[in-house]
């Protein structure tokens, strides 16, 4: 027999890791449901010209050779690196069989050809959430989606999260005003901050023709950052202190994004206090963002980058007349950090709460029918392998994580953990309410 061969990437949880993973899902499931989100699933494949569009992404795309043979010649198809792009088709697609604004979430493994390291996978689990609108789309709605996503994170046993948010018709208005004409290709090299500093930035605009007056403005407003709306003063000092082209349709747009961005940081901070932070060094380089932008870390786990981002958009579809706002957890990574930094664990790694003991082999349908019952009332339960001595029987109990021991001949159950034995009637009994399932719990 051959041996096996670990493959990077592609994340494997035992039992017990599942639970906390299984956990993560349902609890965000719940929050987004309460909201008025329908979740919908779309299909693993997508033609690998429509994932790739006009961006260098084919690089990411796992590409099916077989099912391209199948479907023709001309076929290319691959697994989707997000949800985002399937989603666009899925409303192209069935835009007259939806209600509008149309409120979706969506939780599935998407495939990223990305160099595997902590957090990231090439297989991970991702949930996203959009409202997308025929036409138009309410200013507001994009504060409702922030206020979703903080709720559901809170919910989550994970550290405090922190939304960073900023607003690309702010920064839009700004670079324009100070005369820069790529505003796309500036803020691409502003999304880098983080990566290469201060002076790398300034470096990439340079290389693309933004005067050194203009770097230095734009640096400045990266700089300005603020937990409540004093940010508006600081910006706005910054622009009286700013040479300007005297641009008025900049200027419009500048003043626009900085209402839109107060009322914003203002409405999510109402909802979940100390969650939104005025950024206005997070860009998101994707082109298609228009209004509102959000990037969310951890407290404490900084390191771990974006876990939850996304932003306002004018067009989800090819042609325009869809306009939403979305944002997008990195499912898997939070459950690694989770699992890798002890922040939470599963109360067991097996659903059953009881072990029916078997007293023989010839009895062991009473034990079988005593365990029907009990599945019978919502009580997960199991059958012991083999009619061992009790306290074999209690060990196998032990080992598996499963809290109570059912003794058919004498009509009891005891509690493993502490000792405790007392008589039992399996029409009415009932474990405590947190051994009934297992649960994640933080640590």
């Amino acid at each position: 027999m051959s041996r096996v061969t670990p493959l990077s990437g592609f994340p494997e949880w035992s039992p017990a890791e599942r639970v906390v993973e299984a956990s993560l899902i349902s609890t965000l499931r719940e929050v987004f449901a309460l909201h008025g989100f329908a979740e919908i699933e779309t299909r693993a494949v997508e033609p690998v010209a429509r994932l790739a569009g006009d961006s260098d992404a084919a690089k990411e795309i796992y590409a099916l050779t077989r099912l391209a043979a199948q479907e023709g010649a001309d076929a290319r198809l691959g697994l989707h690196f997000d949800l985002t792009v399937p989603f666009a088709r899925y409303v192209e697609e069935f835009q007259s069989k939806l209600a509008f604004p149309f409120r979706r979430y969506q939780i599935q493994k998407v495939w990223r050809g990305e160099r595997p390291q902590e957090g990231r996978y090439r297989e991970f689990y991702q949930a996203d959430i959009d409202v997308v609108g025929r036409d138009v789309l309410p200013a507001h709605i994009e504060a409702e989606v922030a206020v979703v996503m903080a709720r559901a994170l809170a919910a989550l046993p994970i550290p405090k999260a922190t939304m960073h948010i900023n607003n690309r018709r702010l920064v839009e208005g700004f670079y324009r005003s100070v005369g820069i004409e790529d505003v796309a290709g500036a803020l691409r090299s502003v999304d880098k901050f983080d990566k290469i500093g201060a002076d790398g930035v300034r470096k990439e605009l340079g290389e693309k023709g933004v005067s050194e007056t203009a770097q230095d403005a734009v640096l400045e407003l990266a700089k300005i950052h603020s937990r409540d709306t004093s940010f508006v003063n600081a910006i706005e000092d910054l622009w009286e202190t700013t040479f300007t082209t005297g641009d008025e349709a900049a200027e419009k747009v500048f003043a626009e994004g900085i209402a839109e961005l107060a009322a914003l940081v203002s409405a999510v901070n109402a909802a979940v206090p100390g969650t939104a932070v005025a950024d206005l060094r997070i860009a998101r380089g994707l082109d298609y963002y228009t209004g509102a932008v959000y990037e969310t870390v951890l407290e404490g786990h900084e390191d771990l980058g974006s876990i939850c981002s996304g932003g306002r958009y004018d067009s989800l579809v090819a042609g325009g007349g869809f306009p939403g706002v979305g944002m997008s957890i990195g499912v898997s990574r939070l459950v690694s950090r989770v699992l890798g930094a002890g922040l939470a664990s599963a109360t067991r790694a097996v659903p059953s709460a009881v072990l029916v003991a078997v007293t023989s082999e010839d009895d062991r349908r009473a034990s079988d029918e005593i365990a029907d019952a009990l599945r019978a009332r919502g009580i997960p339960a199991e059958v012991a392998p083999s009619a061992a001595k009790f306290g074999k029987q209690i060990q196998h109990a032990e080992r598996r994580g499963i809290p109570f021991v059912w003794f058919p001949e004498t009509g009891e159950v005891k509690d493993i953990r502490s000792g405790v034995q007392v008589p039992a009637d399996v029409r009415n009994w009932e474990p405590p309410a947190e051994d009934r399932w297992p649960r994640t719990v933080r640590a």
